[in-house]
């Protein structure tokens, strides 16, 4: 019985560290020189827009509307999805969801179930359409593990355009 208590408390030790030197190494190479910001009132005008598509997207499929933060585009590039959407339409369990673009151009990505978000992938789908702070996005999920995602974009002049 100590020997398992000590093998346990060893594989603990181990995670911890290894968390550590994760957040470390990621703090360093944090590039945060193409960082945009804009007016909260261009920002809630994209979210108004995306959420009239969403609203005439007609569609049987669920979906939801996801603001980009800095974190979102930069840096990071985490994506926190709605938890009570991943809890009623995801899977439980770590896998790969595909995003796919107006143009039909898909980007698998990782989903954490545990942390209801997209990690791996996301950052190249992110770059690929320039994704800056204050776009807007609607995720529509078509298939359990693909979601077409439409994007609003913000213009720091004031004025936006949708793809």
């Amino acid at each position: 019985m100590n020997l398992r208590v000590f093998c346990l408390v060893l594989v603990l030790q181990v995670d911890v560290e290894r968390v550590q030197i994760r957040r470390r190494g990621v703090s360093k190479r944090r590039d945060l020189s193409n960082r945009v910001y804009v007016s909260e009132e261009v920002r809630d005008d994209a979210i108004a827009r995306a959420e009239k598509f969403q609203a005439d997207l007609g569609s049987d499929y669920p979906s939801f509307v996801k603001s980009m933060l800095q974190s979102h585009v930069s840096g990071g590039f985490w994506l926190g999805l709605p938890v009570h959407f991943c809890r009623s339409h995801l899977g439980k369990h770590d896998g790969v969801i595909t995003l796919i673009n107006e143009e039909g151009d898909e980007y698998e990505t990782v989903y954490l179930a545990r942390r209801t978000g997209l990690s791996g992938g996301w950052m190249g789908f992110a770059v690929a359409h320039n994704l800056a702070y204050g776009d807007t996005l609607v995720f529509e999920l078509i298939s359990p593990t693909a979601f077409k995602v439409y994007i609003t974009r913000v213009e720091s002049s004031g004025e936006s355009s949708e793809i």
